[in-house]
């Protein structure tokens, strides 16, 4: 649904993304994943010629489809599940930079499956995790994501396939001449913004509305982030803050797509920081699961604002970028 023009300029802002969010510069001869949901691939193959101009190494990797997905959750032993090909930490290892390209062909094609399975691969696969994050602290790997239109997408978000594309494009700027240059404003407001949120001094935010009442603690030396080349598009800005001072009630009006699930109507309540009350209009059995998949599960990680005027797509995109990058949401 995106012309050649725009997929140009929307391999321009990824590349500038994944610039801007590592804090140390590339160099010739890194390694650069690109990795896709198959409906995606042109932008992937427009990349993967970027990448190689720019004298990278180029690595593509595409997402499992969800028929792929299905039986791997479905049919898995343990010991399948929890397989992890020889070779993979090396990669990750040397791995400097990861761009995921969200266009999955369906967002709701594991709901009949068993959430504890979901999270048995994905508490194996940690470790490489970890390994990401280390590097990405030193400075060695960064990572952005972004999002293309699929009629899956299209019909949850309950919009055409063109007005969803349409909204990514305006959300993305790529109807402008130059939408480098106008993430790079966004970037440079999102700064004085932060440092402005930066210099206040918070005991604790307090969330009303009419269905939730909370209490989110920031905490001792948590400062806000965000709008940092992450995610394209985002417009959020947000904090970890101390887990120990959540109180409250927490409801999501939105819904939310995740591993191949669809959350409705969330309400939590939080004790001494931890969830200790959970309801859903819809997958409650599956929220259950993954509140208990360890131990960080039931406390609240990060907290964010983000601009109202994106806020309809943005959402809806934040709610269905589940963890299946290097690095991502």
């Amino acid at each position: 649904m995106f012309t050649d023009t725009q997929l140009e300029k929307y391999a321009d802002v990824l590349l500038w993304a994944l610039q801007t969010a590592r804090s140390k510069k590339f160099r010739k001869n890194d390694l650069v994943c690109i990795r896709y949901h198959m409906p995606a691939v042109r932008l992937a193959e427009i990349l993967y010629s970027r990448i190689i101009e720019m004298g990278f190494h180029p690595v593509q990797q595409m997402v499992p489809t969800p028929e792929m997905e299905k039986a791997f959750y479905g049919k898995s032993t343990t010991s399948q599940l929890t397989f992890v090909p020889p070779g993979e930490d090396t990669f990750f290892n040397s791995l400097n930079g990861n761009i995921f390209l969200h266009a999955p062909p369906s967002i709701t094609h594991l709901t009949d499956i068993d959430p504890k399975k979901i999270g048995q691969a994905a508490v194996a696969r940690k470790y490489l995790r970890d390994i990401l994050t280390a590097r990405e602290e030193s400075g060695d790997f960064g990572w952005t994501l972004c999002s293309l239109t699929t009629k899956a997408l299209a019909s949850h978000a309950r919009i055409s396939q063109k007005e969803y594309s349409n909204q990514i494009a305006r959300a993305c700027f790529l109807d402008m001449e130059s939408p480098v240059e106008e993430w790079k404003t966004v970037f440079d407001n999102a700064a004085e913004i932060k440092k402005w949120l930066n210099s206040m001094s918070v005991s604790h935010y307090h969330v009303e509305s009419d269905r939730i009442d909370m209490k989110i603690t920031p905490g001792d030396r948590r400062k806000w982030i965000g709008i940092s080349g992450h995610n394209i598009p985002s417009f959020e800005l947000f904090i970890s803050p101390d887990w120990r001072g959540t109180e409250g009630v927490y409801f999501a009006n939105q819904p939310s797509y995740r591993t191949g699930n669809y959350v409705r109507g969330v309400r939590i309540e939080f004790r001494k920081g931890r969830a200790v009350s959970v309801a859903a209009q819809r997958g409650e059995a599956f929220t259950r699961k993954q509140l208990r998949m360890d131990e960080g599960a039931s406390r609240v990680g990060e907290f964010s604002l983000t601009d109202k005027r994106f806020s309809r797509i943005s959402t809806f995109m934040a709610n269905t970028l589940y963890d299946e990058n290097y690095g991502g949401e």
